[in-house]
């Protein structure tokens, strides 16, 4: 395979079913669609983590929260285990990065890379610390705000991200010819669609509140039951305030929101183009975790349903099949032994127990003999979760809990919970087996905890940290945190 330049473009909070390419008939990603009719769409693509500092430490490393022990958005990645980068930059390669990181502080040598331009990291080197309460879950009066303030306008993350669009065509313009030696690889980490829910007019115009869809499941007498599920949805309050015509103003938010970040995501990739680096560049786009978006009354992340777990993952290029979707599971891990071959390193030995495949790979026809593992050990959660495909099935597996089963292929929006009909107890039992191999959920859950809870003490104990309060979303570069109580 060529060596080629990497341009990996991660958003956060980018629900797959919210893509034109991914089928949605109403949204317009005109950019990534265009990405994804020149190369290879990911259909069963799922983040380690459903919620940012894990997933993006899960990414990092080619590992699994557990191994990471990056449990929630206060253990954040600080450069161990060895990320790609590291890896890439002991053989020469140039590794910049541009935007959000979401790693504990801007020490690019330390991080793995080059050069942080303009990155977002846990806020104040701490991060949300009330996720790490877990004995009994607090409410986070914080979340109450996000259909209240949803509609046209402009945020401090809309101005992060235009920043971070500029910012990347910059660099391909004036740093990427000082790097001919080796290939480079360039992150860009855009922030929207992630709330708050505030899209520029011109984008939110496109999706007249009449007309955007109703979440899915939304009903309370809809609405599934399960003590995970339960318990999430009185600690992140985020439906309580929600009416009907405020749920209208918040898809159509969202939605413009992910226009917006395709536009920006166009900038960069016309640049490509203009320059001519994109014949010898291979582009691969993705986010951090889904969004929930209303459906079965949840908003945010956190859950291992489609919306939340699932992703978009999309690549194009040199040696990328052409107008393809491959259906094999893949995660964020895969990002590791992806950049390794696509630049051209050489594997290194210290890496061989990395659960990841190299996504060039699979595009091309590679299944590996794996089961691919998405966890949750953070807010919300009253105990872990764990998430496995198996064929058709998707399991999920709760510590304590009744485990949830859906056939993908018979029920793909997972209406219809089989973890408790009869019929299908040899299955559940199957896919016990083969989360088993993968990890001890007993194990590991009681590991979470014990982090959680010398991490609480180092930081003055619960209470403290009650008192403190909690805010709703990292602030970008310059801004700093609102902290909210109750």
């Amino acid at each position: 395979m060529k060596p080629a330049n990497l341009l990996f473009i991660l958003s956060d909070e980018h629900s797959k079913r919210v893509l034109g390419c991914y089928g949605h008939p109403m949204v317009r990603t005109p950019n990534l669609d265009a990405l994804a009719a020149r190369g290879t769409r990911f259909t069963s693509a799922y983040t380690n983590c459903p919620i940012c500092v894990p997933g993006r430490a899960s990414f990092a490393t080619g590992r699994y929260v557990h191994q990471v022990r990056c449990w929630d958005n206060a253990i954040a990645y600080t450069g161990q285990p060895t990320s790609w980068g590291h890896r890439l930059m002991e053989q020469g390669h140039h590794v910049a990065a541009i935007g959000k990181l979401h790693y504990k502080v801007s020490q690019p040598a330390v991080n793995g890379f080059d050069e942080e331009i303009m990155p977002l990291h846990i806020a104040d080197g701490i991060g949300d610390l009330l996720g790490l309460i877990r004995d009994e879950l607090p409410r986070r009066a914080g979340s109450l705000k996000l259909g209240p303030e949803a509609g046209p306008g402009e945020s401090e993350y809309t101005q992060y991200d235009r920043g971070i669009a500029d910012t990347a065509v910059d660099w391909l313009r004036r740093s990427a010819p000082k790097h001919r030696g080796k290939p480079w690889a360039l992150y860009v980490g855009f922030v929207s669609p992630h709330f708050p829910l505030i899209a520029p007019p011109q984008f939110y115009g496109l999706y007249p509140e009449s007309q955007v869809p109703w979440p899915e499941l939304y009903g309370e007498a809809e609405r599934p039951r399960h003590p995970f599920l339960d318990a999430m949805r009185k600690c992140l309050c985020f439906d309580e305030p929600f009416d009907a015509p405020m749920v209208r103003r918040a898809i159509a938010a969202y939605f413009g929101l992910v226009s917006f970040l395709d536009d920006n995501i166009g900038k960069v990739l016309r640049v490509l183009r203009e320059t001519g680096l994109a014949e010898n560049t291979r582009v691969i786009y993705s986010t951090d975790h889904g969004d929930n978006l209303g459906t079965r009354g949840l908003w945010g992340k956190s859950t291992m349903y489609e919306e939340s777990a699932g992703i978009p993952l999309i690549m194009a290029g040199p040696d990328v099949p052409a107008r393809t979707a491959c259906p094999t599971p893949v995660t964020l891990a895969d990002g590791f032994p992806t950049f390794i071959q696509a630049l051209g390193a050489k594997p290194d030995s210290r890496d061989r127990d990395l659960p990841g495949a190299s996504l060039l790979d699979i595009a091309r026809g590679h299944v590996p003999e794996r089961t691919i593992l998405s966890e949750y050990h953070a807010a919300g959660a009253v105990t872990a979760s764990y998430m496995i495909r198996h064929g058709r099935f998707k399991y999920i597996h709760y510590v304590g809990l009744p485990p949830m089963l859906f056939d993908l292929e018979a029920d793909p929006r997972e209406h219809r919970d089989l973890g408790r009909e009869p019929a299908y107890r040899e299955t559940l039992a199957d896919c016990e087996r083969r989360l088993r191999k993968v990890v001890d959920p007993e194990a590991v859950d009681r590991l979470a905890h014990a982090d959680q809870q010398a991490h609480i003490e180092k930081n003055g104990g619960k209470e403290a940290i009650l008192k403190r309060g909690h805010f709703r979303y990292s602030p970008p570069p310059g801004a700093t945190a609102t902290y909210h109580h109750g």
